[in-house]
């Protein structure tokens, strides 16, 4: 049911829509957001048979704030959401995630590939080389309460949504990213530009899908391909004019990410 939920000493907000016993997708937002971002897509992935989850992350949307302040470490983030996950009694489930959420998923794969069924982490590999810098987000939160940080969030969104994507729905994915706390994104890129699996990704067990837009300028299509290269059975979709947020700008996403998981899962139901 939708409501708060208390995991690991944070008071969370959880949307969950559909039928307790379908097959369960826990779906993630990006640095600074909401489940909101996922608000076209749970309608139509929940009447293709799924279990949606859809949390905010602690510090985010409706969430309290974590207990220790905002987190800049993304492993955190993935241990609040296997205790989550206990909560709600998902011993099996699957996990989409975009950007920081789709790194999270990559961490969750290393973490428990025996309890996930399928992973499709979007705008996400398993090092981005340090970038963008630490040094200068770390700085940047000295003024992040500046008027002007809506501003420049609205207009980083709209640098990184794809050419294919329609303008008014493009204008509309930035006016709601201007919502952020910036103190909180902050710390979420801080978590991104250190995150590091790459010793890690041949212990990934679970089916994965790496997907990247060409058009993402926070990511190296490169990188992402090498990170899919070291995980067993990886795929890797490159998606043509999509930028940086694949589930806000593609419309009917919930029938593609529908179709990655089906194939994910019935791999493993055949394997």
């Amino acid at each position: 049911m939708t409501g708060y939920r208390t995991v690991d000493g944070t008071l969370a907000f959880v949307e969950e829509h559909g039928e307790p016993t379908a097959p369960a997708v826990l779906c993630l937002h990006t640095a600074g957001q909401s489940g909101g971002q996922w608000r076209h897509v749970v309608p139509d992935l929940v009447e293709a048979g799924h279990r949606v989850v859809v949390p905010d992350l602690p510090g985010h949307g409706r969430s309290e704030p974590a207990p220790g302040g905002p987190v800049d470490d993304l492993g955190t983030y993935a241990a609040w959401l296997l205790a989550l996950a206990d909560e709600l009694g998902l011993d099996r489930f699957a996990v989409a995630g975009c950007s920081i959420g789709g790194k999270i998923a990559l961490d969750l794969a290393v973490r428990a590939s025996d309890r996930l069924t399928a992973v499709v982490a979007m705008a996400a590999d398993a090092w981005t080389g340090g970038s963008p810098s630490p040094r200068g987000l770390r700085r940047e939160l000295v003024d992040v309460a500046a008027p002007s940080r809506a501003d420049r969030t609205e207009l980083g969104t709209l640098a990184v949504v794809g050419r294919a994507t329609d303008p008014e729905r493009a204008r509309l994915i930035a006016t709601m990213h201007r919502r952020e706390d910036p103190v909180v994104s902050n710390s979420d890129l801080l978590g991104w530009a250190s995150h590091d699996l790459r010793d890690q990704l041949g212990a990934i067990a679970c089916p994965l899908h790496l997907v990247v837009g060409a058009d993402d300028l926070w990511l190296d299509v490169e990188r992402v391909r090498w990170a899919a290269s070291r995980i067993p059975g990886a795929l890797c979709t490159v998606l043509d004019g999509v930028g940086h947020y694949p589930m806000e700008e593609i419309p009917g996403f919930a029938a593609v990410l529908d179709g990655w998981l089906r194939d994910l899962t019935a791999g493993t139901e055949a394997a």
